[in-house]
């Protein structure tokens, strides 16, 4: 492609680009651009809102760019205060160590391999002395920190910000110094972190980043940002039938949502939603598991739930002599908790042979298959 219609391609789907002139001229150089994301690995998976940048890193890939991923072992220990209405807690130096490598794997689903660089910013941060990190701190004055939306919104509601996170968008920035990136990708709500990076970059004579911004993905809600602590996410490690199942049971509107962010095309106005919702659970299975995985998934929900069939292969449990249900529920591997299986239970969530179950202390005692929710099933065995 010519460097015009480089541009034209990567800033489909975009939020905001600071700027597309500049990104034009860099391209015009006629050398790889250095495209970097930053990843904190705050939990074990990643989900369909982590692929956004992503996939657009993907896109910078194939249009011979080099991919620069950076795994902030260093910056987890701070946590990203964007869009937080509080601290994080702050995590087990074992446990980052354990989610940075299933991010760094699962990320490879997406990205090439063979044309990515990986790096842990605690190469740099973990060299840097008391003094180093005052003299980055040094940078920035409170009050412009505290324009941050959240900072600002924290501050005003009486809420505590403590200063290392004040800290983070600087450390955040000095990434981009680090790995002398071209340009930068993020979430909508990264904006102010993006910019640190351009202007720690023009303090050290370099060529500013190009900031790039996309869009978030709202979580199965509808509502709230896709989000582990929230339960709203597909991981892009789950099983093609619990994906394409998941996909499918988001509203219409969040289906064309996702349209524009995940396939960044808009849905069919003509289609029927039903079959649009399934081509776009294809789409997203495929993705990640291939076609095969995707038409077999689909051929099986529509089986299980449009057919009103039940599925031949499924778990079997052992009944146990007075089990109450919600227990056995749990015990089963069907519900996450005690809790999570008594609110199912109200809620007419749960059925057996077909007939549902309305006491969460019912014991039962004869085989059968139990039905949870709208997708799990359950063999019962003596």
């Amino acid at each position: 492609m010519s460097p015009q219609e480089q541009l034209e391609a990567l800033c489909l789907g975009t939020e905001t680009i600071h700027s597309k002139e500049e990104l034009l001229k860099k391209l015009q150089e006629g050398r790889p651009l250095r495209a970097k994301l930053g990843v904190d690995p705050t939990s074990p998976d990643i989900h369909l809102g982590h692929t956004v940048p992503l996939c657009k890193l993907r896109q910078f890939q194939d249009l011979g760019h080099i991919a620069v991923l950076i795994i902030g072992d260093f910056t987890a220990r701070i946590g990203d205060p964007t869009g937080r209405k509080s601290t994080r807690p702050v995590l087990a130096p074992e446990a980052i160590l354990a989610n940075a490598k299933t991010y760094e794997e699962q990320a490879f689903k997406i990205l090439d391999r063979a044309k990515t660089e990986i790096v842990w910013n605690g190469e740099w941060f973990g060299k840097m002395g008391a003094a180093d990190l005052l003299r980055l701190m040094a940078r920035r004055p409170v009050a412009q920190m505290l324009q941050r939306r959240d900072f600002k919104e924290r501050w005003q509601a009486n809420e505590p910000i403590m200063l290392h996170e004040l800290a983070y968008p600087l450390l955040q920035g000095w990434d981009s110094v680090e790995v002398r990136s071209d340009v930068e990708l993020g979430g909508s709500d990264q904006l102010f972190n993006l910019l640190v990076g351009r202007d720690l970059q023009e303090q050290e004579k370099m060529s500013p980043q190009i900031v790039m911004t996309l869009p978030i993905l709202e979580g199965l809600d509808g509502v709230e940002k896709m989000s582990k602590s929230l339960g709203n996410i597909i991981g892009v490690t789950e099983a093609p039938l619990e994906m394409f199942g998941k996909c499918m049971s988001v509203s219409d509107d969040l289906m064309r949502r996702w349209y524009q962010v995940l396939l960044t095309r808009e849905c069919d106005p003509s289609a029927h939603p039903m079959e649009s919702k399934k081509q776009l659970a294809a789409q997203i299975t495929a993705r990640f598991h291939g076609e095969d995985a995707a038409a077999q998934a689909r051929a099986s929900w529509e089986k299980q739930f449009s057919q009103r069939e039940i599925p031949e292969d499924m778990p079997s449990y052992r009944l146990v002599a007075g089990e109450p249900l919600w227990q056995l529920l749990k015990n089963a591997g069907l519900a996450p908790s005690g809790s999570e299986a008594r609110r199912m239970v109200k809620q007419g969530a749960v059925s057996l042979d077909q007939n549902k179950l309305a006491d969460e202390n019912q014991v039962l005692a004869a085989p059968g298959i139990v039905k949870y929710g709208k997708r799990s099933y359950l063999k019962l065995e003596l």
